[in-house]
């Protein structure tokens, strides 16, 4: 199974919730996609802060977890910083674009950046994911 099918084949209910589809994984790079619907906006029909942090928070565990020593049960967020740099609206896609920064025993975590599609900068998050 590739790293794309492991976690195509993951449930991740609020993952699905929010409509987050994997396109490309590998142990050095996840990529994922969500539109930008209405119930994921804020005022003037632009991405809610929340649903950006949801958005690369999933990106970030299934990174995790294609990236995970055999002996380990599962991961969990430890900590994740957002920083918001723009907004995306209503009906564009944003693309999150997930790097290790520091893959441990214990720890790992992971760099997110989210695009709209034209480019244009989201939020980078950082994360920190404990290895269960």
């Amino acid at each position: 199974m590739t790293p794309l099918e492991k976690i195509q084949s993951m449930k991740m209910p609020f993952a699905e919730l929010k409509g987050v589809i994997f396109t490309e994984a590998g142990l050095d790079r996840v990529v994922a996609k969500m539109v930008v619907r209405a119930d994921l906006c804020t005022l003037r029909n632009t991405i809610h802060g929340g649903a950006v942090m949801a958005f690369a928070d999933s990106v970030g565990a299934a990174a995790t977890v294609i990236n995970l020593p055999p002996d380990a049960k599962g991961t969990t967020t430890l900590e994740s910083k957002t920083n918001f740099i723009g907004g995306a609206k209503e009906g564009s896609t944003v693309t999150a674009i997930a790097t290790p920064v520091h893959r441990g025993r214990r720890t790992q975590v992971w760099q997110t950046r989210l695009e709209t599609d034209d480019g244009k900068l989201v939020a980078v998050v950082t994360q920190t994911q404990l290895v269960l």
